[in-house]
């Protein structure tokens, strides 16, 4: 027999380290000021955990372009394959993620932002048409924005699951041959 027998916990650690690491970014007011309890940081670390990635944890952020700049940075450097930002997406003038997102990246995937959308609003999230989320990759690392709502996030990781180890494949160069 080739390998660990599939669904042994020798096979998860070797999927995680397949999908590689990733990191959670909460972008909130409230919760930054420890004002608000996080609900969304850990569903998002429980989705990323069953899809194979190793989570390296959540940080929290204020609506502040430098901050969530400074964590989308740091997680590049720290060589993450995956970001995914949660809040501040929307239409009020403290959603600015997208706006520092968008500083960061060094190709933006509009493909996947879109369907992140599509999916959300056919689901009835209304977040998701609101959404101004941007997918996109910043050197190595795939960087997400999803809105804040718990529907926003369970639909968005539905959607953005099957397409993350084909992009995280990609950028490492495993998918040439």
């Amino acid at each position: 027999m080739d390998g660990p027998a599939p669904g042994t916990v020798l096979d998860m650690e070797r999927s995680a380290q397949r999908l590689g690491r990733a990191l959670v970014v909460i972008v909130d007011d409230r919760i930054a000021r420890g004002e608000q309890n996080d609900a969304t940081g850990p569903l998002v670390t429980e989705l990323l955990d069953e899809a194979g990635f190793v989570v390296d944890g959540t940080v929290v952020v204020s609506g502040d372009s430098v901050e969530i700049r400074n964590a989308l940075n740091t997680a590049v450097i720290g060589g993450v394959d995956l970001v995914v930002t949660v809040g501040g997406t929307g239409v009020s003038p403290r959603d600015v993620t997208p706006d520092a997102t968008a500083g960061v990246l060094d190709r933006p995937i509009p493909g996947i932002a879109e369907a992140l959308r599509a999916s959300g609003l056919a689901a009835g999230v209304v977040d998701a048409g609101l959404s101004r989320g941007l997918v996109g990759v910043s050197g190595s690392t795939l960087v997400v924005n999803l809105a804040a709502s718990r529907a926003a996030v369970r639909d968005g990781m539905a959607t953005l699951t099957p397409l993350v180890a084909h992009v995280i494949d990609e950028l490492s160069g495993l998918d040439e041959e």
